[in-house]
């Protein structure tokens, strides 16, 4: 391991202007002197010296010699490393607190597959950057756990946001030249399309991939329960390699299988599934997705689950029949390619005119508007006009269609360029109908970059969200002819949503709840939040992963 390049040895503070403010603003790790389940692994030169690589722990198991590390670390271990748990810098081996266990085997997830001159992948298998390694009792005869007393819980998460993990590793000599540990403990969230957590602070330099990623940490405690380990994405970091952002797998059955081979010191089968990590179920990858230009939801099947109909860039038309559970069948070609359909401006998905299938009402760059009152798998229909081009329809910027009126039915409601909103409860093939005016024309509204309609109070009722321009999410609730309704805040400003580039809501994991929400993001990656309410983003479901 000593002759490899692991990414841990090229992590940095970055030197950009504005770093040292920003690097103040945010957490950092706190040098101590470790703890008994946390220790770091040498090669030939033995715990004496100054070259000790990345992290491991103590894992409680009735074998009672099992360290938990990363696999990107353990791909070049060899049988003349040794672990060194509560590592003191300078002691010779029978001065260490609890001793030095000979590795004797490792066990890694045949499927992690690192990138090719590299021991880290930025690929799917890195969620599987784990790995086992069984220890010789140490130089007294004492297993692993008898000598430092116990023993971490191997738990598999229930998600990937938690309020504290406590995650505490060995930055190697560059940067920690005492050979203290580091410990930091926060809020973790997902890696966006991967099975792993996410932290931020600084102060994880080379040398703490393997880190435990713990739930209930305490100085020197003898339990508790990990959650992952550092690792995985790039080895554990970001792009940019910097000591602030990392990475950890989040345990599941691969890892749990992976360590009952361990303590059954058998080989992990070698004719394992393949995997695919996070599987999306939209056909195609992002840089296929990035060209989604706009999206409706509806049933246009007739077999009552919520399908995702989509416009592309080049004018063709498909449609995503929804399976009920958040996944989608095999994609029907509703338009090749074509020049008329790259003049959509706006659509949106209803049953308008009433009955059970979804319609499709489309606003063109002309002014004009068109309905589709039955699209499906075998095209999209017949067309009716509903306005003529040039039209004062030109000015409706966005469309969103939902139960805006008092019997259930569909409405339509529009933003228009002025900041007006207006709903059209009696949309159908007979035209607009009646319209109410919901705001006068404004500057606010103006900022309303994206609209989409659903069910997110689960009275039936129908409701609006709103993505404004800074990235703030916004839902009304009861929007009616009487008014907006009761408007809740599911997210504040935030960089992020400034990239949801698409939206639509629909029933698409059969509850009868419009209230699954699509984001196309710019990268192209889509996501769906299933459940979806007025105040919190729903669980978050990878359709489309980035990067691919």
């Amino acid at each position: 391991m000593a002759g490899s390049r692991p990414l841990d040895a090229v992590r940095h503070t970055p030197s950009t202007p504005g770093a040292a403010a920003a690097a103040a603003a945010r957490p950092k790790g706190t040098l101590f002197k470790g703890t008994r389940l946390v220790g770091t692994f040498f090669g030939s030169d033995g715990p004496g010296g100054t070259t000790w690589h990345c992290t491991g722990s103590v894992i409680d198991t009735p074998a009672r010699d099992i360290v938990l590390t990363a696999a990107h670390c353990a791909l070049s271990m060899k049988s003349d490393y040794v672990f060194v748990p509560k590592f003191v810098k300078g002691a010779a081996p029978d001065r260490q607190p609890y001793g030095i266990f000979h590795i004797q085997r490792v066990f890694i997830d045949p499927r992690y597959k690192p990138d090719r001159g590299s021991t880290t992948t930025k690929g799917a298998s890195s969620d599987l950057d784990t790995a086992f390694a069984r220890v010789s009792a140490n130089q007294r005869g004492v297993s692993l756990q008898d000598a430092v007393g116990g023993g971490l819980t191997f738990t598999r998460p229930s998600g990937y946001v938690h309020r504290g993990v406590s995650v505490v590793g060995y930055p190697a000599y560059r940067h920690n030249s005492a050979g203290r540990a580091v410990k930091c403990t926060v809020p973790t969230k997902q890696l966006r399309g991967y099975r792993q957590l996410s932290m931020t602070c600084g102060g994880y330099y080379g040398g703490v991939s393997g880190s435990p990623w713990i739930t209930d940490y305490k100085d020197d405690a003898r339990t508790g329960h990990v959650i992952g380990n550092l690792g995985g994405y790039n080895g554990g970091g970001n792009d940019a390699n910097v000591d602030y952002i990392s990475y950890g797998t989040a345990f599941g059955a691969d890892a749990e299988n992976l360590l009952a081979d361990a303590v059954a010191d058998q080989t992990p089968p070698a004719d394992l599934p393949a995997y695919r990590g996070l599987k999306g179920t939209l056909a195609g990858g992002a840089a296929r997705w990035r060209k989604a230009a706009l999206m409706a939801s509806g049933d246009y099947t007739g077999d009552r689950h919520g399908d995702l109909l989509v416009v592309w860039s080049d004018g063709s038309v498909t449609l995503h029949p929804g399976d009920g559970r958040g996944g989608f069948g095999a994609e029907k070609r509703l338009e090749k390619a074509n020049t008329t359909w790259t003049h959509a401006r706006t659509l949106t998905g209803g049953t308008f005119g009433g009955g059970d299938r979804a319609g499709l009402l489309v606003r063109w760059s002309d002014g004009e508007v068109t309905l589709y009152p039955q699209p499906g798998p075998s095209g999209l229909g017949r067309e009716i006009r509903m306005a003529a081009p040039r039209s004062a329809w030109a000015n409706a910027v966005q469309f969103a269609a939902g139960p805006f009126r008092s019997d259930g039915g569909t409405g339509l409601l529009v933003r228009w360029a002025d900041g007006r909103l207006t709903l059209y409860p009696n949309v159908g093939a007979g035209g607009f109908g009646t319209s109410t005016r919901l705001i006068a024309a404004n500057g606010t509204w103006t900022k309303a970059a994206l609209l989409t309609g659903g069910d997110f109070g689960g009275t039936a009722a129908g409701d609006l969200l709103v993505r404004w321009s800074d990235g703030a999410l916004d839902t009304y609730t009861d929007t009616s002819a009487t008014g907006l309704g009761t408007r809740s805040r599911v997210l504040g400003p935030n960089s992020l949503f400034q990239h949801a580039q698409v939206l639509t809501a629909g029933d698409f994991r059969h509850d009868r709840s419009r209230n699954d929400l699509i984001v196309r993001w710019s990268d192209g990656e889509t996501t769906l939040y299933a459940d979806t309410g007025t105040k919190a983003l729903g669980t978050e479901h990878t359709l489309v992963h980035p990067g691919t």
